[in-house]
């Protein structure tokens, strides 16, 4: 049910931007970040329309590339990459200990792969909160092929003000999308205002680790390609996020990089110097040839004026994501568990 081929990429590339204004959203994107001069500040306060350009723009390449389930994934030797992303949200299930009949939030849910995977491995009832437009209506058609419009559903709105009542669900998670909040503790009160008393709340988070040196050029760029690649105000360290979902009224249960301890390292997928015919898509001649696709689509006019610039981005995101995991200073999976107290 994922983007297959280059009609199937070339018809999503852009999302609901008009397609004559692809080329002024990918100029007016990439100005507000650090590799082209911009900064944190304007990022923060710009975040919805940042972050919204970014996903119209990106989201046809991340389908076409990834399939529905659009982050990394802790990966055991002899397992396939889509074997790990399911099993990576099959453990949030269980950190959770979702039940049959229980009312969950997933916040940022993209177009709602891991939605409905822990929808149908614990029996839930999920909602996808998403505050893009495109992604929502993917999400919907996805929802209805795969038949679970009865059990999951999306709302769009900002998860720094969420239209639900107090104490409305049974347990709420994350994957890899809290990371674009201008202001974790904001995010993380707005997660604990909806989540019901002895509840829990399950993050996989973006952080820079503590190997990371503000003050050393390489590894600022590193963060710089990443921020670019993937939408981000600012990454924070770990310290950073745990302090602030304590801050938001949390206990946390347990807190973990799972990039630790992962046999296989979280960026085997987009290392150039590994091939996998199970991930083509994703390895460096894979992404080659959808760099010239996509410059040819751009071309003949079945793709925007500057697709290929988004394609362009989205690489650089990609070396930076390798060289920040090789170098151990970036981890996509910073993983915890925080329970709401039963009284305030």
């Amino acid at each position: 049910m994922s983007k297959s081929g280059a009609r199937d990429l070339a018809s999503g590339l852009g999302g609901k931007i008009n397609k004559e204004e692809v080329k002024s959203a990918v100029d007016e994107y990439e100005k507000y970040h650090g590799y082209y001069g911009g900064n944190e500040e304007a990022r923060k306060s710009n975040y919805t329309d940042m972050v919204n350009k970014y996903y119209d723009l990106a989201t046809s390449f991340y389908e076409y590339g990834w399939g529905e389930s659009f982050h990394f994934a802790h990966r055991w030797n002899g397992e396939s990459l889509r074997e790990s992303i399911k099993r990576h949200e099959h453990f949030l299930a269980l950190q959770l200990g979702l039940k049959p009949g229980m009312k969950v939030l997933d916040v940022g849910c993209g177009i709602g792969g891991p939605l409905r995977e822990i929808a149908r491995f614990s029996s839930t009832s999920v909602t996808g909160l998403n505050n893009n437009e495109y992604q929502m209506t993917r999400g919907k058609e996805l929802n209805r092929l795969a038949g679970v419009s009865g059990t999951c559903d999306f709302v769009k709105a900002d998860f720094m003000k969420m239209p639900f009542d107090d104490n409305t669900f049974d347990a709420v998670y994350a994957i890899e999308a809290t990371c674009h909040a201008p202001d974790p503790v904001g995010c993380y009160k707005e997660i604990y205002r909806v989540l019901k008393p002895g509840q829990c709340f399950a993050l996989y988070e973006w952080c820079i680790t503590g190997h990371y040196d503000p003050n050393n050029a390489t590894h600022k760029r590193i963060k710089d390609e990443i921020e670019l690649g993937n939408g981000l105000p600012d990454i924070r360290s770990t310290r950073q996020c745990l302090q602030a979902v304590k801050d938001a009224g949390f206990e946390v249960v347990c807190d973990k990089d799972l990039a630790e301890d992962s046999p296989l390292p979280w960026y085997l997928p987009l290392d150039p110097s590994r091939f996998s015919l199970s991930s083509f898509r994703l390895t460096s001649v894979g992404r080659m040839i959808t760099r010239t696709m996509v410059k040819a689509l751009e071309y003949i006019g079945l793709a925007p004026q500057g697709s290929e610039r988004v394609s362009n981005f989205l690489e650089k995101a990609a070396e930076g994501l390798v060289e920040g995991g090789k170098k151990e200073i970036f981890t996509p999976m910073y993983f915890f568990l925080a329970r709401k107290p039963l009284s305030e």
